[in-house]
């Protein structure tokens, strides 16, 4: 830790920061250090970035007292290299809850026309909105959408290869990836019915691949102020008893062959922004097959077919008072609807997977990468007898 710190302080003085003043025109939002970079903002060879989300959050219940949680929920510090106008390599690096360090990012880029770059490394599954954009000052919340960490299993990165690009005279903008999967079975099972294939994400820590999973997704960004996405998800998990599997041993191959699960999963997006107004939308299902064999080898409850849906909306309150200021303070809603056991196979139906969570709060952004944010959530499921979660949260969010 201490000689990655120093390595830090020493490329400081020769690199760039990387800033949040630049708007995408493909997101409408600020760019990020991973696209300065790649788009060519940056006149360095070397830039840094990092971005930081810090929470309290204290459950409220009647008649019951709680103790608050206080975290240093995530810290992350970009690194970036150009080698030439072409050829760029561009990594995160994460620390949660203080202990825990994870690569979140890390590839090369190569840009072979202006709308055609192959990428090779550990990359973002582009999914949702979160998955890709995560600094804490381009979303809503405290926390992030719970939909777009348990359907999505927000941060989810794998290795793998493919090509990105845009097109500009049509509004379009493109992904399409050939990755590793979610590891189903290293032992024991990994996926469950309360979060899906969250515990499988292999984060490319000494990932393991069966057979390889497609990415991609389409976004339309021809209407002003309006995005829209498209993604898709399809493959298999993977699973340690491929391994040295004697293809002859019909027995072993039906045990290997229960131990893995079929995924296709689609999502929609769409986000739209004018003036001091910010709505966004999320749409995601997943099918999929081989539980019934699954759950009776593992012993788990996975569904059969995940769902979910969130809207949210907000606006800057300080435009009422008609002054140029580069701060903002959004006031937010957001709805959101998600069921892990949509369907199932030979299972029950778990109905507290079916939940409802509904967040009010503000964000109030002192700069344009500096946010303090304050909301409300209450939390419900569809279970008989339960009862509704009220949690108060309060955060920082910082991105450079």
């Amino acid at each position: 830790m201490k000689h990655f710190l120093t390595i830090l302080l020493i490329l400081t003085c020769t690199a760039s920061f990387a800033q949040v003043s630049n708007i995408d025109s493909l997101t409408n939002e600020p760019l990020n250090a991973l696209n300065n970079i790649i788009q060519g903002n940056s006149s360095k060879n070397i830039t840094i970035g990092a971005y930081a989300q810090i929470d309290y959050n204290q459950e409220l219940e009647s008649g019951v007292r709680h103790n608050g949680n206080m975290d240093v929920h995530r810290l992350v510090t970009f690194l970036g290299y150009r080698f030439d106008d072409r050829t760029h390599f561009v990594m995160e690096i994460e620390y949660e809850h203080v202990s825990e360090v994870f690569v979140e990012q890390a590839f090369l880029n190569y840009k072979i026309k202006p709308n055609f770059n192959v990428r090779a490394g550990l990359m973002l599954i582009p999914m949702g909105i979160i998955n890709e954009y995560h600094e804490p000052p381009t979303y809503f919340g405290v926390e992030r959408p719970n939909l777009e960490s348990t359907i999505i299993p927000t941060t989810w990165r794998e290795l793998g290869v493919g090509v990105s690009g845009s097109f500009p005279s049509t509004s379009l903008k493109y992904q399409l990836y050939v990755v590793n999967g979610f590891s189903g079975y290293n032992g024991s099972g990994n996926f469950r019915g309360s979060d899906g294939f969250r515990k499988g994400r292999q984060k490319a820590a000494e990932s393991f691949i069966s057979t390889p999973n497609l990415s991609s997704k389409l976004d339309y960004y021809g209407l002003p102020g309006l995005k829209l996405g498209l993604a898709g998800y399809f493959g298999k998990s993977q699973s340690t008893l491929f391994d040295g599997l004697d293809k002859d041993n019909d027995v072993m191959i039906d045990q290997a062959d229960s131990s893995v699960v079929s995924i296709a999963m689609v999502g929609f997006d769409a986000r739209y922004q004018y003036k001091g107004f910010t709505a966004r939308a999320v749409v995601v299902n997943a099918n999929i097959n081989n539980t019934d064999e699954y759950n009776a080898f593992v012993g788990s409850d996975l569904g059969s077919r995940m769902f979910g849906y969130y809207v949210e909306g907000g606006y800057d309150v300080l435009r009422f008072f008609k002054q140029k200021t580069d701060k903002r303070l959004d006031v937010f809603a957001r709805y959101e609807k998600y069921n892990t056991h949509e369907e199932v196979d030979l299972i029950a139906k778990n109905e507290s997977y079916n939940r409802t969570d509904i967040t009010l709060g503000l964000g109030y952004k002192i700069a344009p990468g500096a946010v303090l944010k304050a909301d409300y959530q209450i939390q419900k499921n569809d279970a008989s007898g339960s009862k509704d979660k009220k949690v108060l949260n309060f955060g920082i969010g910082i991105w450079f």
